[in-house]
């Protein structure tokens, strides 16, 4: 066998990157050749293409995944609420505030989260297929899935340690389903939705609880 041929079998061994991997790196090789060295909210919004909404919902749920100093859960979580609520109001194009939208994320922190996401959104997208029920991900059910992408942000939101995972997982698989189109996936984000939300509820209850009993 040829040197061109062990090479053309090492290729197609290797796994398809997914659309919604390549386009993170694609916007991470952005924010590094930018004067600056970071992007906006905007700019990042602006960068996802016509398939905004499903994009933004993964940008903005990253974040609070990685483990980068700051309040970046309060952050993300609050800005993908307000992005939630234009998904229910049937909104094409997201529109952020602008203090909201002007706030800049630096190429290292861009960086930093595709290195750390990377591995799990290459697990979900293994289990994506392009055009799947895709009626399931039309516009009209994307305005639906707006209640629980507003639920799963309020959660990512709270300061909870460790409660971010689930949530997170959940929009990560919902946003990549809509991207792939693959309604499949999407009543399987759904079905994580309710068992992320579950494990917060247990999480905040117990916090309460906790807290209760240490001032009582």
């Amino acid at each position: 066998m040829t040197s061109d041929g062990m090479d053309d079998t090492t290729q197609q061994q290797q796994p398809r990157r997914g659309v919604a991997t390549e386009t993170l790196e694609r916007l991470v090789a952005r924010a590094a050749a930018a004067p600056d060295g970071s992007l906006s909210l905007n700019e990042v919004v602006g960068a996802m293409g016509r398939t905004s909404i499903a994009f933004t919902i993964l940008i903005l749920s990253l974040p609070p995944l990685c483990p980068i100093p700051g309040p970046f859960g309060v952050v993300f979580g609050t800005v993908l609420a307000l992005v939630s609520l234009q998904i229910m109001a049937g909104a094409r194009h997201i529109w952020l505030p602008g203090f909201l939208g002007r706030r800049r994320i630096s190429a290292g922190v861009l960086d930093v989260t595709f290195r750390y996401t990377a591995p799990i959104m290459g697990r979900v997208e293994r289990f994506l297929k392009r055009d799947r029920m895709k009626r399931l991900t039309g516009l009209g059910v994307q305005r639906m899935l707006g209640l629980p992408v507003f639920l799963l942000a309020v959660a990512v939101a709270l300061p909870i340690p460790f409660g971010n995972f689930l949530p997170v997982l959940a929009l990560m698989v919902i946003s990549t389903a809509l991207i792939q189109r693959d309604g499949l996936a999407v009543i399987g984000g759904l079905a994580l939705t309710l068992v992320a939300l579950g494990a917060t509820a247990a999480l905040v209850y117990g916090a309460a609880e906790a807290t209760l009993y240490l001032f009582s």
